[in-house]
C-alpha cells in the first residue's frame, strides 16, 4: 500500500492579516500601549521635518518676495585698526554705477530717544538715532502702518518715524506723540512695519538728515547705504562698490546681501533638524523595543495556542509569520497613528506662526518603511522563537 504525503495548507495574505489581526484584537489595551511608543516616534520625525520645511518655505517665499538684489554698504576698519567712515559723497557715487536702480543711505546720530525728558540718558532701550534719506522705504521697500513716512517738509524738521521694535519698546502706539531726542522734542510722524532685510531700521528712530545736521549735530556722513540693482547685475554691481564708494581705500568699505542672513538662517534651521531628527529615531527606537517585548510575552502566554496549531498541522513557518503579521500589523497601527499626529502637528504650529503647512511626502514614505522595518526586527525573534516550539511541549504547557 503506497503511503501519500500530506501536504500542508498554504495560507494566503488575507488569511495572514486575519491570523494578525485576532492576535490583537484578543488584547487591546497591550496593543495600544505597545503602539503607542511608535506612534510616538513616528509623529515626533514627521513634525520635525514638517515645521522645518514649513519654516524653510516661509523663509523662501519671503526671499521670493524681498528680492536677493539689495546691497547694503558699511565701512570698515582702517589699516591701523580704527573704525573707518563714508564719504558724505558715497550716496551720490553710487547711484551714478550704471545697474543701479535705487540708493538711499542712514547715519548713526550720537543722541539717544527716550519717551520723556525725565528719563536717564543711559536707558536707551536698544534704540539707535540714525538720520534718513527720504527714498529709503523706497529702496528697502518698507511700509508705514501708521501715519506717514517722511517728505520734503517733515525731514527737515523736528518730525521722527520709528521703527517697529522702537515704536513698540517706547509703547507709542499712535503718531502725534512727543518724543525726548537731542534736548529738545521730535513729534512721532509715523510707525514702520516690519523690515526681514533690515532689521537694524526696526530698532530705530529714523529723522531726515537735514533735520539732524540741524537739530542733533549729525555730521552728513552716511553710516549705511543701501541700493537695489537689477538681479542679473547683483555680483557685478557689489565688485565695484568699495572701489566706487571710496575710490582711495576701498579696503575700508564693506559690501553685504542681507538676503543672506535669510538663506543662512535655512541652513541653520536644516541643521538644529538633523538633532532633532535623531531624537525622533531613539524614540522610535524604544517603541520598537516595546513591540518586540509585547510580542515575546505573547508568545509566552500562547504556547497553547501555538502547540494547537502545530497539532492540527501548522508548519514551522506559518507559525512564524502568524506572529511576524502580528508585528507588523502592530507596528503599522502606531506608525498610520504617528503620521497622522505628525501631519496635525505641523499644520497647527505652522498655521498658528502664519508659516505655509508643508510636509515633504518623502517623510510619510520614510515613516512607512521605517515602520516596516521596526516591525520586522521587533517581531523576528518572537516568531522564531514561536515557530521552534513543540507541539507536546506547549500543549502539556500549565
Amino acid at each position: 500500500m503506497t503511503r501519500q504525503r500530506l501536504t500542508p495548507a498554504r495560507l494566503g495574505p488575507s488569511d495572514v492579516l486575519r491570523t494578525g489581526a485576532a492576535g490583537l484584537r484578543t488584547r487591546p489595551a497591550r496593543v495600544v500601549l505597545s503602539a503607542l511608543g511608535i506612534a510616538i516616534g513616528i509623529a515626533t520625525m514627521i513634525a520635525v521635518l514638517g515645521i522645518s520645511s514649513s519654516s524653510r518655505e516661509q523663509l523662501l517665499r519671503q526671499l521670493d518676495r524681498l528680492g536677493t538684489n539689495l546691497l547694503t554698504v558699511a565701512p570698515g576698519q582702517t589699516v591701523f585698526g580704527e573704525e573707518a567712515k563714508l564719504p558724505v559723497e558715497a550716496l551720490g557715487m553710487v547711484r551714478r554705477i550704471g545697474p543701479v536702480r535705487t540708493a538711499s543711505a542712514t547715519g548713526t546720530v550720537d543722541t539717544t530717544i527716550r519717551r520723556t525728558d525725565r528719563i536717564p540718558k543711559a536707558v536707551t532701550g536698544g534704540i539707535a538715532v540714525q538720520a534718513a534719506t527720504a527714498d529709503l522705504l523706497t529702496t528697502l521697500e518698507g511700509r508705514v502702518v501708521k501715519g506717514a513716512w517722511l517728505n520734503a517738509a517733515t525731514e527737515t524738521r523736528p518730525a521722527v518715524v520709528l521703527g517697529a521694535k522702537a515704536a513698540e519698546r517706547l509703547g507709542i502706539t499712535r503718531t502725534g506723540v512727543q518724543v525726548w531726542m537731542g534736548e529738545r522734542w521730535f513729534t512721532v510722524v509715523g510707525v514702520l512695519g516690519a523690515m526681514p532685510l533690515a532689521p537694524e531700521i526696526e530698532r530705530s528712530a529714523l529723522v531726515g538728515f537735514p533735520a539732524a545736521e540741524e537739530y542733533l549735530g549729525f555730521d552728513g556722513h552716511p553710516t549705511t547705504v543701501y541700493e537695489r540693482s537689477a538681479e542679473e547685475s547683483v555680483e557685478a554691481v557689489r565688485a565695484v562698490l568699495p572701489r566706487t564708494v571710496n575710490p582711495e581705500n576701498p579696503e575700508e568699505v564693506t559690501v553685504s546681501r542681507p538676503s543672506d542672513a535669510l538663506a543662512a538662517r535655512a541652513a541653520a534651521a536644516s541643521a538644529f533638524t538633523n538633532l532633532l531628527l535623531g531624537l525622533g529615531a531613539v524614540a522610535l527606537l524604544v517603541g520598537g523595543v516595546g513591540v518586540a517585548n509585547t510580542m515575546v510575552i505573547s508568545v509566552l502566554e500562547r504556547r497553547k495556542e501555538i502547540g494547537l496549531r502545530r497539532s492540527l498541522g501548522a508548519t514551522r513557518g506559518q507559525v512564524r509569520l502568524q506572529f511576524l503579521a502580528e508585528s507588523l500589523l502592530l507596528s503599522a497601527l502606531g506608525g498610520i497613528a504617528g503620521a497622522a499626529l505628525g501631519g496635525l502637528a505641523t499644520a497647527g504650529y505652522a498655521l498658528s506662526r502664519g508659516w505655509p503647512p508643508v510636509v515633504p511626502p518623502w517623510a510619510f514614505a520614510g515613516a512607512v518603511g521605517a515602520t516596516l522595518v521596526i516591525g520586522t526586527l521587533a517581531g523576528l525573534y518572537p516568531a522564531m522563537r514561536a515557530a521552534r516550539l513543540s507541539p507536546t511541549v506547549a500543549l502539556a504547557t500549565t
